[in-house]
């Protein structure tokens, strides 16, 4: 596959949903973003062909967010825009859809990236509340208004939540976190494995503090004064077994594993990369940070999504002709820490790779490699940002360790998987 390097990162600090970040819509924190990109690069605006930008919940009042943000970050008026919706992966999404512009020969540099304020969501009326206010809106005269008026009671105002919304299937109508309660039940996952493994995502993000603090460009809140945001606030270095253990299951009444704890953060932020092709690296004499050399996306039961990564993985290292030894940093999204932990089953147990649609298993994935930085539990998970945020950390982590290669992989809500394979350049 022809490469795509990566010349530039750039991402806000990630806030907890209705925390430090609150207040700025998917708009401001893309643009954030992508001025931060623009600045650390110093290039030329002018150079970008085109801004390609994931985003799943994307405002009303931004059509097409992609083009709102590259226009308020000082990117030229003749240089297109779209946003991009693969959900989880929204942000990988955008990535590989400016490979295939590249390799079609409409475009040589791009700014991608993903963006979400999950803390703007928003809240829907019901159906019969919305027919209730037309009928209130074509209503004339008093007599008209007043019997328009009088048929609403007080559902009719309880609001719709469009988060819950949107982390529900259609299709198998399960929640995301209902799919990976069946996969803890499936793979025989238990709440001290999963807590277990969400207390180390929190002790390896906390020790590696330092290396996260490079990714981000600290953001300043104007309102009542001017408000610093500097880092992420998910991290909780003094999390434990015992804290975890007192919290509540959400989403299965009996016997439920899953709980806020070991389940991604809800949380706000975006990330912004600078991508080009190989003639446009040699031309301009830039410097690249990485490369990506081969990506896909395969399906699977949108009842297991959180098998995503397995097929994917499977099928990127095929078409790489790579096995798992050959990886030095594998980063997969903490949708679930059983998400994850029935994904590392798959990869090693030959009984669950059959399961997940393999042959055979791909081999054992060390805790070592496996998110050295910690992820989404404990960085929280901006579902339109994160495929991106992914590809920074995870090619960071290649030029500080001076490794080779890295794997990034997401499951997909809906039933998908998508991953990426990066180099050191």
């Amino acid at each position: 596959m022809k490469p795509l390097f990566i010349i530039a990162a750039a991402r806000t600090p990630f806030a907890r949903a209705g925390s430090s970040l609150a207040s700025l819509d998917a708009v401001d924190l893309g643009k954030s973003a992508v001025s931060s990109l623009l600045v650390r690069s110093g290039i030329d605006p002018h150079v970008v062909d085109e801004v390609i930008f994931g985003c799943v919940g994307q405002p009303a009042n931004a059509q097409n967010i992609a083009r709102v943000i590259g226009l308020r970050a000082g990117l030229p008026e003749s240089r297109p825009a779209m946003t991009v919706h693969r959900n989880c992966a929204s942000g990988l999404e955008a990535l590989t859809t400016a490979h295939a512009k590249m390799c079609a020969g409409q475009g040589e540099v791009f700014v991608v990236g993903g963006t979400e304020s999950m803390s703007q969501m928003p809240l829907y009326f019901s159906r019969r509340a919305v027919d209730k206010f037309t009928n209130l809106g074509k209503a004339k005269g008093f007599s008209e208004r007043f019997g328009a008026m009088t048929a609403f009671r007080s559902a009719d105002f309880s609001p719709v939540i469009g988060l819950k919304l949107g982390l529900t299937d259609p299709v198998v109508e399960m929640n995301m976190g209902e799919t990976a309660e069946l996969l803890a039940r499936e793979f025989c996952i238990s709440r001290e494995e999963q807590d277990e493994f969400a207390l180390s995502s929190h002790r390896k993000a906390a020790a590696a503090a330092a290396a996260l603090q490079r990714e981000v460009t600290p953001m300043y809140i104007v309102g009542k004064g001017v408000q610093p945001v500097l880092a992420d606030n998910g991290i909780r270095p003094d999390s434990s077994m015992e804290k975890l253990g007192k919290l509540k299951p959400m989403f299965a009444r009996e016997n439920g594993t899953v709980t806020a704890g070991n389940s991604s953060q809800i949380t706000d932020g975006a990330v912004s990369l600078l991508v080009a092709s190989e003639e446009a690296v040699n031309h301009h004499g830039w410097e690249p940070i990485g490369k990506m050399v081969e990506y896909t996306y395969t399906g699977c039961d949108p009842r297991r999504m959180g098998l995503g990564p397995v097929r994917a993985m499977d099928a990127v290292l095929h078409r790489a002709g790579l096995t798992l030894d050959d990886i030095d940093v594998v980063e997969i999204n903490e949708a679930f820490a059983a998400q994850v932990l029935a994904v590392r089953q798959c990869l090693k147990n030959p009984a669950s790779a059959r399961r997940a649609g393999l042959e055979e298993p791909l081999g054992d994935l060390p805790e070592a490699k496996l998110n050295p930085r910690g992820g989404s539990i404990a960085l929280g998970h901006p579902v339109g940002a994160t495929g991106a945020r992914l590809v920074l950390t995870a090619l960071d982590q290649l030029r500080e360790s001076k490794a080779q290669r890295a794997l990034v992989s997401l499951c997909i809500g809906g039933g998908q998987g998508g991953a990426a394979i990066l180099e050191r350049v």
